[in-house]
């Protein structure tokens, strides 16, 4: 591959670039946060600056010819959005609340239902025994994975930095709990601190209840990751 090629190939990386940082694109690999590090990528400058120094030494290098292979991953961020992680990712990991103990837990939003992250439920039910909870209402969004007991569980992923460290969170579901969801479905769930405990076949770690009080199907939000 000669400078010409790689230059295109950087360019197609840098096109991939700005079309996932430019977009809500980006969120299906990393953290919004990260948001300002893509803009700060310029892969055109890194094609400019070899093609000039290939110059100054007046030779070029022959790669292999495999590294044409590297305008495939380009393309395909281009030209194919990928899902974000779902259903399939969280049957393969364990719920992950390890790290999730706090030494006290902030109050509750205000509102009837108080809105919190899935994460923030599962973490007040199982290591504060929904104390910081009490009787208030809360809602929580998700999407659906099928339980062993037939019901759903309400999962969402949570990541680190980039969906490459993503794990679940996982709460499962009792009361007016909803039937005949296929995997994936976006739901909005109101309910109240259950003090019943289940088991992640994957880890054997603790997974809270949420009874629930009513549900609605909701779209997939802009950012699929808490």
């Amino acid at each position: 591959m000669n400078r010409q090629a790689q230059a295109c190939v950087l360019l197609l990386l840098g096109g991939a670039v700005l079309r996932a940082s430019l977009t809500d694109l980006y969120l299906r690999y990393v953290k919004e946060e990260l948001r300002p590090a893509l803009h700060r990528a310029t892969p055109a400058d890194a094609a400019s600056d070899d093609e000039h120094h290939d110059d100054h030494d007046g030779h070029g290098h022959h790669e292999p010819r495999v590294a044409w292979l590297l305008i495939l991953p380009a393309l395909g961020l281009l030209l194919v959005a990928p899902p974000a992680l779902g259903a399939y990712a969280a049957n393969q990991s364990g719920t992950s609340l390890a790290a999730g103990k706090l030494p006290e837990y902030p109050p509750l939003p205000d509102g009837d239902p108080a809105v919190i992250t899935v994460y923030d439920y599962a973490v007040r039910a199982v290591f504060d025994k929904g104390q910081s909870i009490g009787d208030r209402r809360v809602k929580v969004t998700g999407f659906t994975v099928a339980g062993r007991d037939g019901r759903p569980v309400l999962t969402r992923m949570r990541l680190s930095c980039c969906a490459a460290d993503g794990l679940p969170t996982k709460v499962a579901l009792s009361g007016n709990t909803p039937a005949g969801l296929a995997d994936d479905t976006w739901i909005e769930v109101t309910g109240r601190y259950s003090s019943q405990l289940g088991r992640d076949p994957v880890n054997d770690f603790e997974i809270p209840y949420l009874e629930v009080e009513s549900w609605r199907q909701v779209p997939a939000p802009r950012d699929p990751y808490e």
